[in-house]
């Protein structure tokens, strides 16, 4: 008798054992869940985009005294394809109407200034520096004693910074230098000057941008 008591003990004592073990492991600390990284952004600048723009035209000289700071804003089309990881081509078009108000009896300026350029850039996350370069057109007005509106082609060069504020906005701070070759002003009875008919310009624009196939958006890892 006194064998099967500590048998029936021992048994006992095994078994509640065991249940408070396996209690003890489901009541115990939670296993640690992987840890969660925030959404990392993903910059890709390929994208077919369309935006305006606004800023001030300098004449590069000052014969008809029209050097001062004119008004200018228009619009732009284009397109950006990213590879290299961080290299940026692109073409774009762009227009701009100017503030050119002319009037006496010599006068000569462009009212509106286009271009079609490549631009080549370097972005760095959600920034991108570029240059551009192209052809360049100009609607020209001239009077000496009578008027009459012509246009002019030359090449156009500049570059700026592009900031991608959202996946589809982005905002952009430009210089553009436009030059249409040599002008001559010949009156009668005053000797022929020849002065660059050329154009600097600052322009602040914002572009929306179509990002084709998703490429624009966020990761989570």
């Amino acid at each position: 008798m006194k064998k099967l008591l500590l048998a029936t003990v021992a048994i006992t004592s095994l078994t509640l054992g065991s249940s408070f073990a396996a209690d003890l492991g489901r009541s115990g600390p939670a296993r640690a869940e992987p840890g969660y990284v925030p959404a990392v952004p993903i910059y890709n600048w390929s994208a077919i985009y369309l935006g305006g723009h606004i800023g001030g035209a300098f004449a590069g000289n000052d014969f008809f005294g029209h050097d001062d700071a004119r008004f200018m804003g228009g619009g732009q089309i284009g397109a950006d394809y990213q590879f290299a990881s961080n290299w940026v081509f692109g073409i774009e078009a762009n227009y701009s109407f100017v503030d050119s108000h002319g009037s006496g009896l010599a006068y000569f300026g462009n009212r509106n200034l286009g271009s079609v350029t490549g631009r080549l850039g370097y972005a760095w996350g959600p920034a991108l520096v570029y240059a551009k370069g192209g052809y360049a057109w100009a609607d020209t007005r001239h009077s000496f004693g009578f008027t009459g509106d012509e246009g002019d082609s030359g090449y156009t060069v500049g570059g700026g910074i592009e900031y991608m504020l959202t996946q589809n906005w982005s905002t952009k701070l430009e210089y553009q230098y436009y030059n249409f070759g040599d002008v001559t002003f010949a009156p009668l009875a005053i000797p022929a000057t020849t002065f660059k008919n050329d154009e600097h310009t600052v322009k602040l624009g914002l572009n929306y941008r179509f990002n084709w196939a998703g490429l624009s958006g966020m990761r989570g890892y």
